[in-house]
């Protein structure tokens, strides 16, 4: 895993250049604190920081072929290099490492973009054409590695984290109050937005063309819903489930370097170790969050995984004062408001894991999205089945099961859960209808704008946009499968496997890898009919009966829990934090919200009355983007020349032609 900066047509000398990508790739020495490498052309300019995992005595990047025409700098994992390398030896290229970086450029030179189809990884990767004077940027197919860039005219520049576009002299450093309208909304900007103006990323499954003839982005694979669905019965589905998750766990475990497993004492972690125990019977460290709040801890699930494998066990255990005093640093690794606290405890655990000298880590990401795990998608069936009955008080009230952690829904009435589910409730027709509700809740959040803001964006309706751009591209797809889409869409890249995952864990220098999004596990999951997903209100059947025996029956039966982390609870016990980014000067400075409403908020929660979950979404949402603006906007802080990367790692290599 490594961190990439580059950019084109700059104008700049060969020192200024340097100088130039120095500052860029100081940003992300997280990302790589084992090489650096820079290479400095008259048209493009590239750097890498590299976390050695595969190869670790070659591969320094940036790398070239073999008459030095194509360079690339890469970041990411393919893990079936070497089933490639041998297919491209046959037809005669000749290598000089081990590594996947140039086996990925070997698959460019060979077959350019389409190569793209035959990488089973995680990437995000540029290449330099200098016969062609052609930049190509890709990212892989679910967005799990960044990818970002800005354009001025000829010139573009790209990094793997916006912060290193900051240190180029043409960005501008100011917050997209259009993409802040959608993080609010839908948690994460619409895809290639994001919440700073001019800087866009390259939406996962797609590529990029930088040349003469201008700026292409292109598609080359989406996550969709197969019309022909899996025909056999449920266990010949399970067998066919377990046999593509156990090659993709395979191929995951491929590394030079040790790798070690989350367990979070749900069903998705549990089946990765069982899977890895499985393939490599040694001892396997794996990794767990506990919380100090009883309501948010699951370490009673995560012992009972772990001593039933036998793992090296080791936990991190949060408490309040430590969500609140981590928080910033959080937020700035994201580059993105969060609408959680649940970020700050991932963070918390990749520097436990890194402390035990571990880069990588597989987790159970993507599980939920492919095989129907979320309570949003139970949420959506009970909506739908009420929808039939609006004026049913029975109906309503399977929706209790599902938030057993919301206070006010616990013993709620049907009445109280029609005011609090009943929104657009027979908007049924609706492509969105599954989201409908949720985006409600996120909306409240616009209200918090400052006058300005929101009389700017007066004319900007995401969510009927939205409806519109995917009212087609859904039609035909049962409820569950629209439901699936949009959620894999719009929140697991966007969110999930940014702020919980590459972006926190890349903060302290560990791989994270998913085997639920091998592109193989996702197409077949896309095949399965609604009821090897969802029977009743019982959520992931398929994985479930594939695990039947072979985990423990507390994990394996107990319903979903979704992984939450003390909101409230931590930051208003923090002076520290609403002092520095919320007191009403620093909200005026960044003149995003209204200082009256937020201060009328903050009295509400210090003031003893219950909080709710929508009070407990407001406040973080509003200090993680006030944190945001601070540290990326009003208070950059610039990189003095002894700061800049230089003789502080192992290797450096720089090339110029």
């Amino acid at each position: 895993m490594c961190g990439i900066v580059g950019f084109i047509n700059d104008g700049f000398n060969v020192g200024q250049k340097e100088h130039v990508l120095n500052k860029m790739l100081t940003r992300i020495r997280h990302r790589g604190p084992d090489e650096t490498g820079l290479y400095i052309h008259q048209q493009c300019s590239m750097g890498n920081v590299r976390l050695s995992i595969v190869d670790l005595s070659s591969g320094q990047q940036p790398l070239c072929n073999s008459d030095g025409t194509l360079w690339i700098a890469y970041n990411g994992e393919v893990y079936n290099h070497i089933e490639l390398k041998k297919k491209l030896e046959q037809k005669g290229h000749r290598f000089r490492t081990n590594c996947d970086t140039e086996v990925v450029l070997h698959m460019f030179e060979e077959y350019g973009p389409a190569c793209l189809e035959q990488l089973n990884g995680q990437f995000a990767f540029s290449i330099w054409d200098e016969k062609r004077q052609s930049l190509f940027l890709a990212r892989d197919r679910f967005g799990i590695r960044p990818l970002f860039y800005t354009q001025k005219e000829e010139q573009l520049i790209y990094a793997s984290e916006v912060k290193c576009l900051f240190e180029h002299p043409i960005t501008n450093r100011a917050i997209d109050i259009k993409g802040l309208k959608e993080s609010l909304i839908f948690w994460a900007p619409l895809s290639p937005n994001t919440v700073f103006d001019d800087v866009k990323e390259v939406p996962p499954g797609h590529y990029l063309i930088a040349n003469h003839e201008g700026l292409a982005v292109k598609s080359y694979w989406r996550y969709n819903f197969n019309k022909e669905k899996f025909s056999g019965t449920l266990n010949e589905a399970a067998e066919e489930l377990r046999s593509l998750l156990k090659s993709s766990v395979d191929l995951r475990l491929r590394a030079d370097v040790k790798v070690a497993a989350y367990l979070s004492g749900g069903l998705d972690s549990s089946v990765t170790t069982a899977l890895v125990k499985e393939i490599q019977p040694h001892v396997l460290n794996t990794f767990s969050i506990g919380f100090d709040e009883h309501n948010y801890d699951e370490s009673s699930y995560q012992n009972e995984v772990a001593q039933y494998f036998n793992t090296n066990h080791q936990s991190i255990s949060c408490n309040n004062s430590s969500i609140a005093m981590a928080l910033h640093k959080a937020v700035y690794h994201a580059e993105a408001p969060i609408l959680r606290t649940s970020p700050v405890p991932m963070m918390l655990l990749s520097s436990l894991v890194r402390q035990h000298g571990i880069k990588v880590v597989l987790t159970g990401e993507g599980a939920d999205e492919m095989l129907g795990g979320y309570n949003i998608f139970k949420e959506t069936i009970i909506r739908h089945f009420w929808a039939r009955q609006p004026d049913s008080k029975i109906r309503p009230l399977l929706l209790r099961t599902l938030y057993p952690y919301i206070p006010q829904l616990k013993d709620a009435s049907s009445m109280m859960l029609k005011l609090f589910f009943g929104y657009q409730l027979n908007q049924t027709n609706s492509p969105v209808y599954s989201h409908l509700l949720r985006w409600k809740n996120g909306q409240q959040l616009t209200n918090l704008f400052a006058k300005d803001v929101a009389s700017e964006l007066a004319y900007y309706h995401p969510v009927d946009e939205l409806s519109m751009q995917l009212e087609q591209e859904l039609e035909g797809f049962t409820l569950l499968e629209k439901a699936q889409l949009i959620e894999s869409r719009l929140f697991m890249s966007g969110y999930l496997l940014s702020s919980q995952g590459d972006r926190v864990a890349m903060a302290n220098s560990v791989e994270g890898r998913y085997p639920f999004l091998d592109h193989r596990v996702a197409e077949f999951c896309a095949t399965l009919p609604d009821e090897f997903k969802i029977r009743g209100l019982n959520e992931k059947v398929l994985l479930k009966e594939m695990m039947k025996g072979q985990l423990p029956g507390v994990v394996l039966n107990r319903p979903k829990q979704a992984y939450r982390a003390p909101v409230a609870q931590a930051i208003l016990n923090e002076p520290s934090l609403l002092e520095e980014y919320l007191n009403p000067d620093e909200i005026s400075n960044a003149g995003l919200f209204s200082k009256e409403k937020i201060g009328l908020l903050l009295k509400k929660m210090q003031s003893g009355k219950p909080i709710t979950e929508q009070d407990n979404m407001a406040l973080i949402a509003v200090l993680s983007t006030q944190i945001l603006h601070h540290k990326f906007i009003s208070a950059h802080q610039s990189l003095n020349e002894k700061d800049l990367l230089k003789g502080d790692v192992k290797n450096k290599q720089i090339i110029i032609q």
